[in-house]
């Protein structure tokens, strides 16, 4: 049991220092949990500033009973310990035990389903907050759609999120993950499958060349707005970096996928694409650099008589990340959710109050938007 109000599980990692890093800006004291203290300890040892911030390394087995001691006397928790749809249940579960909110930075549209179903009601009935998928890559597009959506009549959602970078060891073995699963897109409000081998060539707002996307496993954004009766349909690519390169490998590696490994046992999978994935990222990238690493979330919305456009142009899209979550927890330290149950991070807190908080810390610049 911990007095410390915010548990960041999966402290190790590249976005759960970050997380803690932005913890400590928001003075908010944490427990960083992993199941090797030493390795966590010597994460927080490398974060300039820790000891200004009260905080404790506990080292803790990824099962519900371990986990539910934990959270014991805790108000958040963040979890960064992904696959999420395989080590996602025991965490949601020991949060529900511990009586936790509980927020994530998953890319798994599968595990968002999942956690809708299996935890979603049992959530809300105890007045907890389900979050999974607070992070640049969903959350900063989301603020965008729902500053469009402030212009009444427009019902569908065309999303692009792309970036400069390359993606952690952990994202990377998440994205392998959602190779495995069905991938969906929002239409007419019903959820309807991608074709895993689509890829488009998308204009790019701010540059003359075009860009390679993919639909990324189907993104969170259909599932937050399915049950929003503003958006009708709903469509997100991109889900990668700017890089042509690396994109035309990506939709590559689909292929493979496709074609040679979910024809094996299934038993057999998981191995095989384990294997794919270590041969592409064996380890951490380099801290971001905001001159480098930028971010571009770009959202057109129609209706029968209406067009809105909104850009947001941004910067280290893991540090956006890393904010959000420590903004998540400090805000739900304060005061009740506007959602309890599964919620995104703007049903959660606010599509304006998260710009700001991104804006405060030079992540983004003021949204481009244009109405028609």
């Amino acid at each position: 049991m911990t007095d410390k109000p915010v548990v960041v599980y999966g402290a190790s990692g590249y976005t759960g220092r970050l997380v803690c890093e932005y913890l400590r800006e928001l003075h908010v004291p944490f427990v960083a949990a992993g199941r090797d203290a030493k390795r966590v300890q010597e994460v927080l040892d490398k974060v300039p500033g820790i000891e200004d911030v009260e905080h404790e390394v506990v080292e803790v087995e990824h099962d519900v009973d371990a986990l539910t001691e934990l959270f014991s006397g805790a108000k958040v928790v963040s979890n960064m310990v992904g696959p999420f749809i395989k080590h996602g249940p025991e965490v949601a579960q020991a949060c529900l035990n511990a009586g936790t909110h509980y927020l994530d930075t998953t890319g798994e549209q599968d595990w968002v389903l999942a956690a809708q179903e299996q935890f979603g009601a049992q959530f809300a009935a105890k007045g907890l907050l389900l979050s999974p998928g607070i992070a640049q890559m969903y959350t900063t597009g989301e603020i965008a759609a729902n500053i469009c959506l402030e212009t009444p009549g427009l019902d569908t959602l065309d999303i692009l999120v792309l970036w400069k970078g390359f993606p952690t060891y952990a994202s990377t073995q998440t994205i392998f993950t959602i190779l495995k699963a069905d991938w969906f897109y929002l239409e007419n409000n019903q959820l309807r499958k991608w074709d895993p081998r689509s890829k488009f060539e998308v204009n790019v707002p701010g540059q003359h060349a075009t860009a390679l996307a993919v639909p990324w496993g189907g993104t969170s954004h259909p599932v937050w707005f399915k049950n929003d009766p503003r958006v009708a349909s709903c469509k997100v690519v991109g889900g990668g970096v700017f890089d042509r390169a690396v994109m035309e490998g990506v939709v590559a590696t689909v292929n493979l996928v496709e074609e040679q490994i979910k024809t094996l046992p299934a038993d057999q999978q998981d191995a095989a694409l384990a294997e794919v994935a270590a041969s592409v990222q064996a380890g951490m990238p380099p801290r971001e650099n905001p001159r480098v690493n930028t971010s571009l979330d770009s959202v057109y919305a129609s209706g029968p008589l209406g067009r809105a456009h909104c850009v947001i142009h941004g910067n280290s899209n893991y540090k956006q990340t890393g904010l959000l979550q420590a903004y998540a927890a400090y805000s739900l330290l304060q005061q009740a959710p506007r959602r309890t149950g599964l919620a995104s991070a703007c049903q959660a807190f606010g599509h304006r109050e998260l710009l700001g908080v991104l804006k405060n810390f030079g992540l983004v610049l003021e949204p481009e938007l244009t109405v028609n």
